[in-house]
């Protein structure tokens, strides 16, 4: 499931992963990894980035590179794990099930409402 937003550890701009990044003056890449993020969160994939969405991360081969030897992205089958996405955010499966259980509040509550108005 889709998520809204994704979570930016505030401590991004010193990760030293993101500071070797910026040392060797690759700030793209350090965009990439952030966009890379929002991919992964607005279509669910748990962290998995495609080879294909290279081109909507805005990145190229050798930016995914960089993240590779750094380790903001791990190379797995078909593309590429985000490092550490299960640590700030959530897993689709936990995203699906909080969705539920709103909804399951709201028609409680509304169900509440609606009988004490008779």
């Amino acid at each position: 499931m889709p998520l809204p937003w994704i979570r930016l550890d505030t401590q991004f701009p010193s990760n030293p992963k993101v500071l070797a990044l910026v040392e060797d003056k690759n700030f793209r890449s350090a965009f990439n990894y952030v966009a890379g993020l929002c991919y992964s969160g607005a279509h669910g994939t748990d962290g998995f980035l495609p080879n294909l969405a290279l081109p909507f991360l805005h990145a190229t081969r050798r930016d995914a590179a960089n993240l590779t030897e750094t380790g903001l992205w791990v190379p797995t089958p078909g593309g590429w794990d985000i490092n550490g996405w299960t640590e700030f955010q959530q897993s689709s499966e936990e995203s699906a099930k909080r969705k539920a259980d709103a909804k399951k509040a709201a028609l409680a509550r509304w169900a509440k409402t609606k009988g004490s108005d008779s």
